[in-house]
């Protein structure tokens, strides 16, 4: 019986151990945040040198520490960029996000594209700014290690347009949101619905839309061959404007019928709806 009670009670205290070894929990310890370096801060931008390197910033290990002594999880790294001053509070901040990476390397044409059509900065006439990048550890949504801020100038050029420009050098508008509703195929052009073209990547339009209605942008009236429009059709979010892309669906006017101002950039890859 005493053998019985002395195997009884071994197993107990065998399970109790078990069950608070299968409960114990691992906390997060804490970090340093990582330091960056570049490998110039005066970075040049020059036309026929696109595939040439511009910047390469690297960064440390912010080694995060748990309590089991395991630092090997997985760890995400933002980038930010953006003019100096700002302090990555401008809405033309450039943010991406690098997985596992300690370095991040940019040839002349991605930097310069960034600069011209991400942030949309102003590139003509050139002239020089100030930028500032830093990079924030984190894993998941916690535990974010900002790292140092690193400056460098650059004078970029205006890179090539977001979406490639009309061949024709025109653009038209039509769709059921217009007076000459939807073209047909060999339609000749509708003068009341071409744009003037403003300059080789932006084109502008005053003209009436009925409300609810659609429309898309086309270079040769008449033909379907090739069209502008945006990702979603109708989408409510782009009523006033937003991206668009060569091809796509047809975009939705505004709610009320009246006379608005279109502006198609193609540099940016952008349109916006204004009314007047």
């Amino acid at each position: 019986m005493k053998n019985r009670l002395s195997i009884l009670f071994s197993s107990l205290v065998l399970l109790l151990f078990s069950c608070k070894k299968e409960e114990a929990k691992i906390y997060y310890e804490g970090g340093t945040p990582p330091v960056l370096t570049a490998s110039t801060t005066s970075v040049t931008l020059e036309p026929g040198l696109e595939a040439n390197t511009a910047l390469v910033l690297n960064w440390t290990n912010p080694n995060y520490q748990f309590s089991n002594g395991s630092n090997s999880h997985d760890v995400t790294y933002t980038f930010e960029m953006d003019t100096l001053g700002a302090n990555f509070n401008s809405t033309k901040k450039y943010t991406t996000v690098l997985a596992k990476e300690l370095s991040k390397s940019f040839t002349v044409a991605e930097l310069n594209g960034i600069i011209g059509n991400t942030m949309l900065l102003q590139l003509n006439p050139r002239r020089n700014y100030t930028f500032q990048t830093r990079v924030i550890a984190s894993i998941g949504s916690n535990a974010k290690l900002p790292s140092n801020a690193i400056s460098f100038t650059a004078k970029p050029f205006s890179p090539p347009p977001k979406v490639d420009t009309p061949a024709s050098g025109k653009l038209f508008i039509t769709g059921s949101a217009t007076a000459g509703s939807w073209m047909a195929g060999g339609d000749p052009e509708l003068v009341s619905q071409k744009f003037t073209r403003l300059s080789s990547t932006l084109y502008e339009i005053t003209v009436n839309l009925i409300g609810n209605g659609s429309y898309t942008f086309v270079p040769v009236y008449g033909s379907w061959n090739t069209k502008y429009s945006i990702k979603v059709k109708n989408d409510p979010n782009e009523i006033y404007g937003g991206d668009f892309q060569v091809g796509g669906e047809d975009i939705l006017a505004p709610p009320v019928t009246g006379t608005y101002k279109i502006t198609v950039d193609f540099q940016l890859g952008k349109f916006t709806v204004v009314k007047q």
